[in-house]
């Protein structure tokens, strides 16, 4: 999760987002050599008196700096295309998790099991225990299992909410009457920790989300104890 003052990203638990943080890292190169070449110019034509006139109406330079930013464009077109479609792609789903969205609090239906559902509250400050983050906790947290592939299948019931875990590179939408998919897989336990991202009414800022990814092993022994 993000700590405070953080300026960056939080660390990828997932394959999406680590390849979202190096596109992220290609980019903002691109975008610092960009900027030190154009201040370097601008520095120059500052601080030099003298216009060689050769230079400044060549028809090589102006053909440079017209294919030259539409080289820099591709080369930034093409790897986000690539995560685009990454992110699309859904694969043969392990499991099914349905989230619906509330005001203000989220529901969690695992459509492989029967009767496997319940509402997850944020825990109010009053009542954290020791070391429990606070307008981030809740009552039920959802327990999943890693290096698998999740359907996440998200949806709302009254307003616009946006189911988001940054760690994991999911962001999307919950729409009343439609049902928008999402594919989740983590590389490595943990617990992750989401908010809504959608401003959904008054108590929007309380509708946390905490995800508990587990190795398949534990995960059975949870669905033994709860079923």
């Amino acid at each position: 999760m993000a700590y405070p003052a953080q300026l960056g990203f939080q660390d990828a638990a997932s394959p999406i987002m680590e390849e979202l943080m190096y596109f992220h890292d290609h980019t903002l190169m691109i975008v610092f050599l960009i900027s030190s070449l154009v201040l370097y110019i601008i520095s120059l034509m500052l601080t030099t008196e003298l216009t060689h006139t050769s230079t400044m109406d060549a028809q090589e330079v102006e053909t440079v700096w017209t294919i030259l930013p539409a080289v820099i464009l591709i080369l930034i077109a093409l790897p986000s295309l690539r995560i685009l479609y990454m992110m699309d792609e859904i694969t043969t789903p392990s499991l099914t998790l349905k989230t619906m969205g509330h005001q203000w609090y989220w529901s969690y239906e695992y459509t492989d099991y029967e009767s496997l559902c319940f509402d997850s509250y944020m825990t109010p400050p009053l009542e954290l225990d020791p070391g429990e983050l606070r307008l981030l906790e809740v009552d039920n947290r959802v327990v999943l299992p890693t290096e698998m592939s999740i359907r996440m299948l998200i949806s709302s019931e009254d307003v616009l909410h946006s189911w988001t875990v940054p760690s994991l590179g999911v962001k999307t939408d919950a729409i009343p009457g439609r049902l928008n998919q999402a594919t989740l897989m983590t590389s490595r336990p943990g617990i992750y920790y989401g908010q809504c991202s959608e401003i959904c009414g008054a108590n929007h800022s309380f509708m946390p989300i905490v995800l508990e990814l587990v190795p398949l092993k534990h995960f059975e022994e949870w669905l033994l104890s709860t079923l």
